[in-house]
């Protein structure tokens, strides 16, 4: 406030008489109201009493100002090429509007121009606020996906992997992110490198993958989907290599598994060896032009890798399905307009007895469904010990229990099923309410994802 009263006073000699009385006059009065406000008892005053006369006078001299620079303007549009009065030089002091504009009350006018707005705007500080830089938000670190830009997916794998295929049948015309590992896949979603993150979790033949199922627990996203995509395996050499010249097979080690039968059938005479995922395989036999080995994976992997398929659909069984989830940052909100599954994961209170027929129970007596539940051992506390007088104290393993439902948290049946159960078990957590897939799927198509049905959450 003290800066701004000074540069009220117009240092320029050439000021006509009126601004100056003005100025001055204006001057000491805000000198005054300065002095006056740095009171503490008379400061609440001050912004009450004085704010009113303070305003007029801003909104008065910011109305001579304006006119002065009017007047200005208007003979700064004569040409420039007629003669210039000698007595011009000196300013006529009987007329206001034929003087030249002094630069002091020009930087006065701007000062007035934005106190005049703050005391306006109804703050209590009329001083100029400056042009503070905005503190930076979590949205400039990676703006959320506006409508019609695309989603960015994170997988595991290398382009042509089948987690790329289930990625975009989930979300079509997604942005894929390829991620050497499972925990990258979940870190690059929590750094909002990407927006999404499409993870196997089970397979009709291999069973679960446990390592996701840990690593829902390590982390905190949530599954706002899921997704089931045919596994259609291919047997990929270099072009020209015949299948009995080959000596090693490379691919995942559930890939192996799942073709196990039909290599025998070949009569491939192969040593087999396990590599990180299936299209990583054929990348690796590409890249190093081994043309003794083989790799099993997908057709799609061979076109990118330039490789030739010696046999299609070499899995044992057609009917092998891999599900896929969908994570997200923040959940979705659950409906009942549409099939909802939701998973949840809970540990038995170690002095209670018979949880897992309580828990089995709460869903049983309310019609609910489920599709899956499986144990996994207890990662911080492993070892349960139990007194048994007969043969003395045992150890038994202490587990965690996922299990899926088919219900929606939307649902008073799946609210009062939790309920229920949280009250006999140490430790419950829902990994989310998210839509069933309900695509069809033909087991004699190769893994090209079409469109999904489910919304891109």
């Amino acid at each position: 406030m003290s800066s701004m009263v000074a540069a009220l006073l117009p240092s320029n000699p050439t000021a006509t008489p009126n601004h100056r009385c003005a100025l001055l006059s204006l001057r000491r009065r805000l000198t005054a109201a300065v002095r006056f406000s740095h009171c503490p008892v008379a400061s609440a005053s001050f912004t009450r009493a004085s704010r009113s006369d303070w305003q007029a006078l801003c909104a008065i001299l910011s109305s001579k100002s304006a006119a002065a620079a009017a007047a200005l303007g208007s003979s700064s549009d004569k040409p420039s090429n007629s003669p210039v009065d000698p007595s011009a030089a000196e300013p006529d002091h009987g007329e206001a509007t034929n003087h030249r504009l002094p630069s002091s009350i020009n930087s006065t006018s701007a000062i007035v121009k934005s106190v005049v707005f703050s005391a306006a705007a109804g703050g209590v500080d009329l001083a100029p606020t400056p042009n503070l830089p905005r503190p930076l938000s979590i949205a400039d670190l990676s703006p959320a996906p506006m409508h019609g830009s695309r989603l960015r997916v994170a997988y595991q794998g290398v382009p042509g992997a089948y987690s790329e295929a289930a990625a975009g049948k989930a979300y079509p015309n997604c942005e894929p992110i390829p991620c050497d590992q499972f925990e990258v896949a979940f870190q690059a979603v929590e750094l909002w490198i990407a927006d999404r993150a499409v993870l196997p979790v089970e397979n009709s033949l291999g069973g679960s993958i446990h390592r996701n199922y840990d690593l829902l627990l390590r982390h905190r996203l949530h599954i706002v989907g899921e997704v089931q995509l045919p596994v259609h395996h291919c047997l990929l050499a270099l072009p020209g290599v015949r299948k009995e010249y080959l000596t090693r097979v490379m691919s995942h080690p559930q890939a192996l598994a799942q073709c196990e039968l039909t290599l025998t059938r070949l009569g491939l005479n192969v040593t087999r060896e396990s590599f990180d995922d299936t299209a990583g395989a054929a990348e690796y036999v590409a890249n190093n032009g081994l043309r003794d080995t083989a790799a099993i994976a997908s057709a799609r992997a061979a076109e990118l890798y330039g490789l030739q398929v010696v046999a299609d659909g070499i899995q044992d069984d057609s009917s092998n399905v891999t599900r896929f989830v969908m994570l997200a940052r923040e959940p979705i909100i659950p409906r009942t307009d549409r099939p909802f599954k939701t998973s949840i994961v809970f540990a038995q209170d170690r002095e209670g007895t018979s949880v897992l027929f309580k828990v089995l129970s709460a869903f049983a007596f309310r019609d609910i469904s489920l599709t899956k539940i499986e144990s996994r051992p207890h990662r911080h506390r492993p070892i349960r010990l139990v007194d048994d007088a007969n043969v003395g104290t045992a150890q038994h393993f202490e587990y965690m229990f996922h299990v899926d439902f088919q219900a929606s948290m939307a649902e008073p049946r799946a609210q009062n099923a939790l309920a229920e159960i949280q009250e006999f078990t140490s430790f419950l957590r829902v990994l989310g309410s998210y839509p069933m897939d309900m695509t069809p799927w033909s087991t004699s198509s190769s893994p090209t994802p079409p469109p999904s049905s489910s919304p891109s959450l």
